[in-house]
């Protein structure tokens, strides 16, 4: 799998280099940068919130722009999704139950984002965005802070491998390279298959820098 990333990776860029390359000197140049910053997923279990997890986000982002006022963005992202809640840990002693203590049980969704999204400019810096960021998980893991059945870590099992955020962001534009922008990813869709259902919504908050 972490071969294969990185294929698709050189491939993207490659592309976007080429674009890039292609659109010198026209007035609708396509920008090319790097981005990276703070992540904060909110998730659901059943109706049950629990506790938010913090990640980091790091990728490229491409911009085609489609008129003064609006323009094209497209990005691949590594970042890493999930929640923490405490339970109870119970042992059987001979016919009593003890209670060993709490334990943390930490979902770790890692997945390569592809958000895509339309810009509207009010102002030369500064713009709104709304898109579709498509998630791919391929690596979903409980790890827990105590041995639980033996192990303190294990896959999850019939989680989708696409799962779908609808979001809303907005950029500011520092300089003509330097850019900082925000988004909230919705937790509108099942990211499970068989009705352990699991919703994850998340912030995302950093800096980018635009090579051209």
């Amino acid at each position: 799998m972490t071969k294969n990333f990185f294929l698709t990776l050189s491939v993207t860029i490659s592309g976007f280099m080429s674009a890039q390359t292609a659109d010198q000197g026209s007035e609708s140049q396509f920008k090319f940068g790097a981005k990276a910053g703070y992540s904060l997923s909110s998730m659901k279990i059943f109706d049950n919130k629990i506790d938010s997890k913090s990640y980091f986000y790091a990728g490229f982002v491409g911009e085609m722009p489609v008129s003064s006022k609006v323009g094209i963005q497209a990005e691949v992202l590594y970042t890493q999704l999930g929640g923490t809640e405490h339970l109870p840990l119970v042992q059987l002693i001979g016919n009593e139950v003890t209670e060993l203590g709490d334990v943390a049980f930490d979902y770790q969704f890692s997945q390569i984002q592809i958000p895509v999204s339309v810009k509207y400019y009010f102002i030369p810096k500064l713009s709104a965005a709304v898109g579709m960021n498509f998630g791919f998980n391929f690596s979903e893991k409980l790890k827990t802070d105590g041995i639980v059945n033996g192990t303190d870590s294990q896959d999850l099992q019939d989680f989708k491998t696409l799962n779908l955020f609808p979001f809303l962001g907005a950029e500011y534009k520092l300089t003509d390279r330097f850019f900082v922008d925000a988004r909230y990813n919705f937790n509108f869709f099942d990211m499970h298959k068989n009705g352990f259902t699991t919703k994850i919504g998340f912030l995302q908050a950093g800096v980018g820098y635009r090579f051209n």
